[in-house]
């Protein structure tokens, strides 16, 4: 690159101090230097690239917002180019096209371009010969080697005339002349021709933001070194905008503290903030700057939302105008516009200190707006920032977005947003929000005296449409019914809400169906606790079965303590997992749900005589709710963990938990009597353990069971036989009932004197527990069951799940245990192996599983190769084997 002394004559005699435009007035030489690049400056090849395609295209177009890092990547170029570059800074554009020529004229003989006197210069300041222009063409096309001219600030270029002549220039220089204009707006000349010519190159502020990788070689520059994620953390609030990450980099080497300061800065109150108001806001007219100070209160924004704010109607026009200037405004398509975020910062704060308490007042425009025709969300936010309840809430309540404050990813955010909610004011919609954030929490008492007030008023309000508000009220009716424990009511409050749904538009039904799938959980939850098994499987199978709601985690953990208490813990186990993987998802810390799926999982455990792991499930998390079907079986998992460790007093304390309720829980009442009947028997109390398990709890099995080993320790098998026989039949009960049932009558058949029946049944029991893994009966079977499992061929049976195995002659392990496996088995393998086991076809095994028959067949293929099988029986007698099932 040529390089040239300002105020010295060059090789064209021409004097840099000599006057230069037609004013007579001396150039100014600081238009000609390319810029110092400073200390801290980080060159970036990615985009030094890009300009090394100059040469080959006539144009090039820099373009970006103010402080983009446009000039100096520009003049890190220029600077190790190793041809000719006049640089030109164009703040003279606005003086006339004479004065621009005259200032284009000098910048390349400076550079070392050579001129004849023909082509002259311009004799008046408004205006330029086209002979002069023609004459420059020529001569610049006639160069061997091409000039470069970097024109910087070329958004100052306003007259299209000079556009036009530049262009002229260009297009008829040829290859004698590239020319790279640096500019934050789209520059006044035909890119369109250029592009579609492939004779241009761009580079746009989203090439120029920052990378990860940039951002963290910037800050190292400045001595700062930080962590991935806080990087990330910084681009995102800059966009990767060179000048916010100089300038925060800059102002945290003299924090005490520069991570944090970076977490933390305000960029109202630093030079960023200086920067942005002197570079882009005070550069706009007097109406751009009102319409930037109001829209500062949105996230995103659209022509017609922004017209409400100002009270104009030019908003579409200037937001086209700002984000063709890069005037940090960026489209976001379909009409829709947001600032950079620093600048939305700053504009908010110099909002607040010129306009005191419009914030508020435009916070209500836009809610208003929003109501009708934007997100639900966002009218959210702008109520409550303007303090709106009223319209906050009928905006929630009449968008059929009520439960979203009891379950589901907005959960939280929608508390947070209302906790500024006070006293007043009361309407239906208001009072409904109030009683859903406490009911939400299990908060009876605060959340039923608001409820039952909305009621009233919505009975006694018959103008407008107020079915969406009724329908809400039935939902929270419903909800307050379960925690109460009163099925009646949920009855009623779900019948009043199916009439409700007849009333409201079907396409605001079909967009939120979280209302439905609430109803129906809560209304199975409550019949669950009345003991309808079959009613309550129902209505939440039909939740389950959708999978589209945030309550389905809620109807699997419900569906799954169903499957418990119907005696079969391998489904309840894979319907508790299938529950808490739906409540895995962003929201409350626990999920409406989750605490229940884990305490079934504790429950499945203590059935598995695995007391350590079943304490580790207790210990999870709670529901904040108070919901009694989760309270109940919180209990009774405790009571039965404490009883495996032989601590009958912290049995029968944790059975004594039971919540009050409107309704007594059959279910609930009999296994809290089951532990505590435990505790007595283990204590020597049979008579006790008989009253407790023949009183209240009737007919349940589990019951029936342990009342006859209760008799049968009292001495009287005649009344535990009874008790045995009034079991049902075998068909519809779980392995934990037969399992327990089997084991009980063979203790009866050990006291009438039949030792073959009782190693018959207990034969039965072993094959049958071995599926689930279910221990636990035969450790409370008694002290008769451990001699009968060591003699052949029960030991057999109970080996390897139940009782060790036998050692080999070398004393290493068990004498006929089978390889193991290569390849472990997944989790889906077992499930379809288990099915298997159960003589289940492929299609049944589909359909329990929710999966399609070529799964489970692709399943099934993995599992023999595992297992080094071909055929089914091997595999499930393999599987049996390994311990696997």
């Amino acid at each position: 690159m040529v390089v040239t002394t300002m105020g010295v004559p060059d090789e064209t005699g021409a004097d840099p101090r000599g006057p230069a435009d037609p004013c007579g007035d001396p150039f100014l030489r600081t238009r000609f230097a390319i810029p110092t690049l400073p200390a801290t400056y980080l060159r970036r090849d990615r985009l030094l690239g890009h300009l090394d395609e100059a040469p080959r295209r006539p144009l090039t177009v820099v373009g970006g917002a103010a402080g983009a890092g446009k000039t100096l990547l520009v003049a890190d170029w220029a600077a190790a180019h190793p041809g000719r570059v006049a640089w030109l800074t164009a703040q003279m554009a606005g003086k006339g096209r004479g004065t621009f020529w005259a200032y284009l004229l000098q910048a390349l003989r400076l550079a070392g371009v050579t001129l004849s006197d023909e082509v002259g210069l311009p004799a008046e300041a408004g205006r330029v010969d086209d002979a002069l222009l023609t004459r420059l063409a020529a001569e610049l096309s006639a160069r061997e080697a091409p000039v470069t001219a970097v024109i910087d600030e070329y958004d100052r270029v306003t007259d299209p005339e000079i556009a036009d002549q530049l262009e002229f220039v260009l297009r008829h220089a040829g290859p004698g002349v590239r020319l790279v204009l640096v500019t934050r707006t789209e520059p006044l000349l035909p890119l369109h021709r250029y592009r579609a010519a492939g004779a241009v190159t761009e580079i746009r502020n989203d090439e120029l933001a920052f990378t990860p990788g940039e951002a963290a070689e910037l800050l190292a520059l400045h001595g700062l070194r930080l962590p991935a994620d806080e990087v990330t953390a910084l681009l995102t609030r800059t966009r990767g905008w060179a000048a916010g990450l100089r300038l925060c980099a800059l102002a945290a080497q003299g924090a005490q503290d520069p991570r944090t300061y970076l977490k933390e800065f305000e960029a109202d109150r630093t030079t960023i903030g200086d920067f942005l108001l002197a570079e882009v806001l005070k550069r706009q007219r007097a109406e751009t700057q009102d319409l930037l100070l109001r829209i500062s209160v949105l996230d995103r924004f659209c022509p017609a939302l922004v017209d409400t704010l100002t009270g104009r109607a030019d908003a579409e026009l200037i937001l086209t105008g700002l984000h063709r200037e890069n005037a940090f405004v960026e489209d976001l398509g379909h009409s829709w516009f947001r600032l950079h975020p620093l600048f939305r910062d700053i504009l908010r704060a110099h909002l607040r200190a010129r306009h005191p308490g419009l914030e508020t007042e435009l916070h209500r425009r836009a809610a208003a707006w929003l109501r009708h025709a934007g997100p639900l969300g966002e009218t959210l936010e702008h109520a409550a920032a303007a303090g709106d309840w009223e319209t906050a809430a009928d905006a929630l309540v009449g968008d059929l977005a009520l439960g979203e404050l009891l379950t589901g990813p907005r959960a939280e955010a929608l508390a947070e947003l209302f906790s500024a909610l006070g006293p007043e004011p009361r309407t239906p919609a208001t009072d409904l929000v109030r009683a859903a954030l406490a009911l939400s929490r299990g908060d009876l008492d605060r959340g039923l005296p608001p409820l039952e007030r909305a009621a009233r008023a919505l009975t006694a309000e018959r103008t407008g449409d107020p079915a969406a508000a009724r329908l809400g009220c039935a939902l929270l009716h419903t909800l307050a019914a379960r925690l109460t424990g009163s099925p009646a009511r949920a009855e009623t409050a779900a019948r009043q809400a199916a009439e409700l749904r007849r009333e409201i538009p079907a396409p605001l039904l079909d967009r939120h169906p979280e209302p439905a799938a609430l109803l129906r959980t809560h209304l199975g939850a409550a019949r669950l606790w009345a003991g309808r098994y079959a009613e309550a499987r129902a209505a939440l199978t039909a939740v389950a079965d959708t999978g589209r709601t945030a309550a389905t985690a809620q109807a699997l953990a419900l569906l799954a303590l169903l499957d418990h208490l119907e005696g079969r813990p391998g489904r309840a186990e894979r319907r508790a997992l299938a529950a808490l993987s739906g409540a895995d998802r962003p929201g409350p810390a626990v999920p409406p749900g989750a605490g229940l799926a884990t305490l079934v999982l504790a429950a499945v455990a203590a059935d598995r005589d695995e007391p350590d792991r079943a304490e580790a499930f207790l210990a999870a998390p709670a529901d904040a709710r108070g919901d009694p079907v989760t309270e109940a079986e919180r209990a009774i998992v405790t009571g039965r963990v404490r009883l495996a460790r032989g601590d009958t007093e912290g049995a029968l304390e944790a059975a004594d938990r039971m919540a009050l309720t409107e309704e007594t829980s059959p279910w609930a009442e009999a296994h809290t009597a089951l532990v505590a009947a435990g505790a007595h028997l283990a204590e020597g109390r049979p008579e006790l353990a008989v009253k407790l398990l023949t009183d209240p709890p009737g007919e349940e099995p589990l019951c029936l069971v342990g009342a006859a080993r209760a008799e049968l320790a009292a001495g009287r098998p005649a009344n535990a036989a009874e008790l045995l026989d009034r079991i049902p039949p075998h068909h519809g009960l779980g392995p934990l009932v037969t399992v327990s049932a089997a084991l009980a009558r063979a203790q009866w058949y050990g006291a009438e004197g039949d030792p073959a029946a009782r190693r018959r049944l207990v034969a039965q029991a072993l094959r049958e527990a071995r599926r689930e893994r279910l221990r636990r009966p035969f450790r409370e079977a008694g002290p008769w069951l451990p001699p009968l499992l060591a003699t052949m061929p029960l030991r057999a049976l109970a080996e390897g799940w139940l009782l060790p195995g036998a050692p080999r002659p070398d004393g290493t392990g068990r004498a006929d245990e089978p390889p193991p496996v290569v390849e472990e088995l997944s989790g889906r393998e077992r499930d379809v192996l288990v099915r298997l086991a159960d003589m289940m076809s492929t299609e049944e095994i589909a359909a329990d599983l929710y999966v399609s028959v070529n799964t489970v067949k692709t399943h099934l293929k993995s599992a023999y190769r595992k297992l080094s099988v071909n055929r089914r029986h091997d595999a499930v007698r393999r599987a049996r084997e390994l311990g696997l099932l």
